[in-house]
């Protein structure tokens, strides 16, 4: 049965909103909409017959899009009634925005100023470089081994739990790593990000392409704030969800 979106008048996207609208409202939704695999030319359509079009869950999209709009709603419980394949395909999609576009975007810019600066601060700019290039080594290490071993894992589990097929390995592979484990070993990114706009505000002497330098920080702004919403769904809806799954099958198999 399709899960019905419940209407609430402090969000201003709800299925019927027209699309287009959407964007006139928040463009900072541009990238988010583009995830789901939308393209433009969707018309006068709404937000609910252009996700049909796209055989997209309509209630998912809203709710994802409603809580980036606005940062005081996090419809944690809603979320959590998603499939946990779901929204890890959400969340590999991100990934996928963050290295193939949003990293790219952030280099050029980086080797824009770096064409350009004065000698006297090529040093400066060449620091600014390194950082960024160690700091991209890390979240490309820390987006594949989710995209590798932690999303698989959680695939495999929800498999297990709707086929009823419990065994031995499932059991040994659950107990040997669970989610727990990794969301404590879970990196915030955020924080690194946090440094390298310190770095460019406080300390990068003047450059010549200010206009450049300006938009690096504010890409840096806005890769640091999806990071933060992203590391949320994570932590707030997908972990506890996979708990559950866990738990699920150890009851299970502790009941044969």
């Amino acid at each position: 049965m399709t899960q019905q979106y419940k209407m609430n008048n402090n969000l201003p996207f709800t299925p019927k909103i027209k699309m287009a609208d959407v964007i006139h409202l928040d463009f900072r939704l541009i990238p988010i909409i583009g995830r789901f695999g939308i393209e433009y030319g969707f018309s006068n359509k709404s937000v609910e017959e252009v996700c049909n079009d796209y055989g997209i869950n309509t209630c998912f999209f809203l709710e994802i899009i409603n809580s980036y709009h606005n940062q005081d709603y996090f419809p944690q419980k809603e979320l959590q009634n998603f499939s946990a394949s779901l929204i890890v395909d959400y969340l590999a999609n991100t990934h996928d925005y963050y290295l193939n576009v949003k990293v790219p975007e952030i280099e050029g810019y980086i080797k824009q100023i770096k064409d350009e600066v004065s000698i006297e601060n090529l040093k400066n700019i060449e620091l600014l470089s390194n950082f960024f290039s160690e700091y991209k080594i890390e979240l490309e290490n820390h987006l594949n081994r989710e995209d590798s071993i932690v999303f698989p894992y959680i695939s495999y589990l929800e498999k297990v739990v709707s086929t009823n097929t419990i065994d031995n390995e499932v059991v040994e592979k659950i107990k040997a790593e669970s989610i727990e484990q990794y969301a404590r070993n879970h990196e915030n990114m955020e924080l690194k990000l946090s440094d390298l706009k310190n770095l460019i505000m406080r300390h990068l002497p003047p450059v010549v392409c200010k206009e450049v330098c300006q938009k690096l920080l504010t890409e840096l702004f806005r890769l640091e704030a999806d990071l933060e919403d992203h590391s949320r769904i994570e932590d707030k809806v997908l972990v506890p969800k996979v708990i559950l799954l866990e738990q699920q099958i150890l009851e299970a198999n502790d009941a044969k």
